[in-house]
């Protein structure tokens, strides 16, 4: 293997922007700010959402940011600000990677991802789950 998922994390922290759980929450009510939560639907269902975060899987991140893709998502091309989180902070700061590469900007994400939001006692929503 020639870089393994460490170097990758350790390279994309060493170039996008990251938010303290407390300076994150402070953008919690700006109408000029997305969360955007990367985990699994498991993960939402499981351990809560940041409320008014949009959910867009790791997995479909590039197709969904990109306008000219036929899975564009709307949510990315509102000039807002994108605060990407994942559960301990490895796949949003990939994630946060990738967008500022694809030219999405401005973008950050939460040091210790949604693990850290809960612990902080930050607010925390229910996924509603599909019957």
């Amino acid at each position: 293997m020639i870089k393994g998922y460490k170097t990758l994390v350790d390279e994309a922290m060493a170039q996008v922007k990251t938010y303290t759980v407390e300076q994150a929450r402070a953008k919690l009510a700006d109408p000029d700010v997305q969360f955007v939560d990367v985990r699994d639907v498991r993960e939402l269902e499981r351990e809560g959402i940041i409320p008014g975060a949009f959910s867009a899987p790791r997995g479909m991140i590039e197709f969904w940011i990109d306008p000219d893709s036929p899975y564009f998502k709307p949510v990315f091309g509102a000039k807002k600000e994108f605060i990407f989180f994942c559960a301990a902070g490895w796949r949003s700061a990939l994630t946060t990677k990738t967008a500022q590469d694809m030219g999405l900007t401005p973008v950050a994400h939460i040091e210790g991802g949604f693990t850290a939001w809960k612990a902080a006692g930050a607010p925390v929503a229910e996924k509603a789950k599909k019957s």
